[in-house]
Parts: structure tokens; sequence; C-alpha cells
């Protein structure tokens, strides 16, 4: 199936029911603390999105869930209640709602959350995973690409990057859970990553390859935290590799033709 063939809001409730399996996990393992976690920022991302659905006279969104889950499962811990509203209302309001709601972002809003609160709050520490939540993050890859939202090639693009990196001795094997939960959550949104073949393979291997540099070099960072910057580097050259992907393709039928 092709997420071309459905419209937006088809598209985020089938990202959400691919989540399922790791949403289900960490909130086994979290317990009512993790419940509330989400809870506050289901409200804080649901209160800009009504807002500017209001504003703007547009049906509601389902969009900020997916914002929501992400950011309750891996940001900083130990933030105040103002700082975690102010992180969630930065990254949906200008990462995603001032360009006319989800499917017209550039980046994902939970990544540029995450980014927000680590370098605004530096001090506060990551969470530390359970590794059944790391497991569960091959179902939700799975679901993602068998209901067509997920791109397999850049899937399997992040796995190969890993593989050749564990393979040369990178110290990677600890980042793997926190690894998969990332790539699920943020770097397979299908609106923030690469759109063409050549491109989705780069994006995931790109992912790979700045995790596996970030676990080689950037001592006394925490596994969340370089899975994180890593997803944000490589959404923010997606746009890039799509262009590079096209004028090689361009270059190729010239070549064909000429």
């Amino acid at each position: 199936m092709k997420q071309g063939l459905w419209d937006r809001e088809t598209v985020a409730l089938l990202l959400l029911a691919a989540l399922l399996p790791m949403l289900l996990a960490w909130l086994w393992d979290g317990g009512l603390m993790a419940a509330g976690r989400l809870g506050f920022a289901l409200v804080v991302s649901g209160f800009w999105h009504l807002a500017f659905m209001l504003i703007r006279a547009q049906p509601p969104s389902v969009a900020g869930v997916l914002t929501a889950l992400a950011v309750a499962m891996l940001a900083p811990e130990d933030l105040s209640l103002l700082q975690l509203i102010l992180g969630i209302s930065f990254g949906s309001v200008i990462a995603e709602l001032v360009f006319g709601g989800w499917g017209r972002n550039v980046l994902n809003p939970a990544t540029v959350t995450l980014a927000f609160l680590g370098f605004g709050f530096p001090a506060a520490p990551w969470p530390d995973l359970a590794l059944p939540v790391g497991w569960a993050a091959i179902p939700a890859l799975g679901l993602g690409v068998l209901f067509g939202v997920m791109a397999l090639r850049l899937v399997l693009g992040a796995v190969l990057a890993l593989a050749l990196c564990l393979w040369a001795g990178v110290p990677l094997a600890p980042l793997l859970p926190v690894a998969g939960i990332v790539l699920a959550l943020l770097v397979s949104d299908p609106v923030a990553s690469a759109s063409t073949k050549l491109g989705g393979w780069l994006n995931g291997a790109l992912y790979g390859l700045l995790l596996a540099l970030f676990a080689a070099h950037w001592q006394g960072a925490a596994p969340v935290q370089m899975a994180v910057s890593a997803a944000l580097l490589a959404s923010l050259a997606a746009p890039l590799l799509d262009e590079i992907a096209l004028a090689l393709w361009i270059l190729r039928r010239r070549m064909h033709h000429g």
C-alpha cells in the first residue's frame, strides 16, 4: 500500500496504530508516571492544535498525538511543567502549525521539541528506556512498513548502516534499542523524511552513520541524546538527499537519451 492513496489524517492514524506496540510496552514499564507524562503532553499539544484548527476553520487533527507520544517517551526527565510547556509549544507551533499543519511541515515537530529541550535545558537527564520498549520498536517498524506509512528503504538503509558500523567495531550495541525507538518515532516520519527512492536509502543510512559517529566520539552523552541528535541532522539533510537523487536521475536520463 502507498501512503499517497490516503489523506493526511488516515496516514496519521495508521502511524499511531503502528506505534501501538511501543506505546503499550512503554506504558507497561513506566506505569502511572509514564501515563501522566503522556497525558500532559497530549493536553499541551492538543491545545495548540485545537487553537490553530479553530482560527483557520479546519477540522481537528490527530497528528498532535504522534508528537505528544514521541515527546513523552524521549524528552529529558526532571523538567518542570513550564519547561515542558515551552518545549512542546515551540515544536508544535514553529515546526508544524505555522506551516499549515502536519503534512506541510519540513521537520518533525517532536524532533524540534526534543532539540529545544535538550539545548535549552542541558542539565536535565535524558530517559533510560527499558529494553522491552526497544524490542517493541521492531513490530512498530514492521507495521509501519506493512501499512505503507514508513518507507522500507529508509528502515533498511538505517539497519544496514548500523550493521556495517557494528561489523567495523563501533561500540553501537548499547544504543541499538534506542536507535530503533527513535527510528520509528522520528526518522521514519513520512512527512519529514526523504521522499525519493535513493533519498530514502541515503536518509536511513545517514541516521545510522551519524549515530555511529556519536557513539564513537561523543563521550558522556546519553543514548537518547545521541539518537535524537542523529535524527535531527538526518531530517535536516532529507531535502538535500532528495535533490541529489533527482539530480542523479536527470543525469542518467540525459546520458541515456544523449
